[in-house]
């Protein structure tokens, strides 16, 4: 455990703004490590507690501080485009963002829009990525069980890979799974919230309440303990980003390499399922240069450092910067006591 006063001296604050709104943000903040061992991320979003928090700053010490930490500086991953809540007439514009991706994720159920938008927009990603792309739904749990049954059997004429966490609750997931199996709709149940924020991440899979989980390194508190979850759970994984800086992409992208291999003997296609941290493109300023953006469809697994002057023009406002510190010392005393 890095004492306090050595983390607060590697950290900048950083607020990255994005190219639309995303989970009903339009600038990411961040806290990053100048570790000893490799740059880290630690960026809960601002609403989590204290708590959850701390899982999150596990992650970003055992990246940046543990030289036992099994990594990778060769070879490179396939990633998936993400695709925000936008109108269908925008969607051209998101894509055309993703180099060479053949696997799109697109935002469903954004409040205050309707089913009609949500096909609308998945029949455009089809339409430009063409009938060879594996397309995929993410509602954020924001259907209730009537709403997602009918909302997939819908979306189920697009083709999709699998529809990530259409309800909340590991109980409704697994009633969606169980109706859609009924009337025959081909759409397998992935399980994202369920997973990274449940106290017990393999209670999803005990249940047989979802097809496939989704894994992050920082909200399962690193790569090794995600990795460990992957495992456990016997069930195909696809490794995902929390809307990172290309320094936490990073992070995930070596979680990626250590997943693929096993979750194929899970169900995954040849070389696993391509990750979801091709995410640094919905940003239009980044803390690398270049940012970690995918080229033809894969984001490379070699080690990426900030440059100076794009931790200089992203520096968060002098208060957002005391707000991240003081909340640093808060979950640092907390993960300092179960160590």
């Amino acid at each position: 455990m890095p004492p306090l006063d050595e983390l607060l001296t590697r950290a900048h604050v950083v607020a990255l703004p994005l190219a639309a709104r995303f989970r009903g943000v339009t600038v990411r903040e961040a806290m990053l490590f100048d570790g000893p061992v490799a740059w880290s991320e630690w960026s809960p979003f601002s609403e989590y507690d204290d708590a959850e928090a701390t899982t999150w700053l596990a992650a970003a010490l055992e990246f940046g501080f543990d030289p036992s930490l099994a990594r990778l500086a060769d070879g490179a991953v396939a990633v998936n485009a993400t695709v925000p809540a936008v109108p269908a007439a925008d969607v051209a514009g998101v894509l055309a963002r993703y180099d060479g991706c053949r696997t799109a994720k697109v935002k469903v159920a954004e409040r205050g829009q309707s089913l009609a938008d949500d096909l609308a927009r998945v029949a455009e990603v089809r339409r430009i990525m063409g009938p060879d792309a594996r397309l995929r739904v993410d509602s954020n749990a924001g259907w209730g069980v009537p709403e997602a049954v009918d909302a997939l059997t819908a979306l189920a004429e697009f083709e999709l890979e699998y529809a990530e966490q259409p309800v909340p609750g590991i109980g409704a997931l697994a009633e969606v799974r169980r109706v859609l199996r009924a009337r025959g709709v081909p759409v397998r149940v992935a399980a994202d919230e369920a997973v990274r924020k449940a106290t017990d991440p393999l209670a999803v899979a005990r249940a047989g309440a979802a097809d496939v989980i989704i894994v992050k390194a920082q909200p399962l508190g690193g790569v090794r303990r995600a990795a460990a979850v992957a495992r456990a759970a016997g069930l195909p994984a696809t490794v995902s980003s929390a809307l990172d800086t290309s320094v936490g992409i990073a992070m995930g992208a070596q979680l990626a390499a250590a997943v693929a291999g096993f979750s194929e003997e899970f169900g995954a296609p040849a070389g696993g399922f391509d990750a979801g941290l091709g995410t640094a493109s919905l940003f239009t300023d980044d803390v690398t240069a270049p940012p970690l953006r995918p080229r033809g469809g894969r984001i490379p697994l070699a080690p990426v450092s900030p440059d100076r002057d794009a931790l200089a023009r992203l520096a968060a406002p002098p208060e957002r910067d005391g707000w991240w510190r003081e909340r640093l010392r808060r979950c640092h005393a907390l993960l300092s006591a179960t160590a």
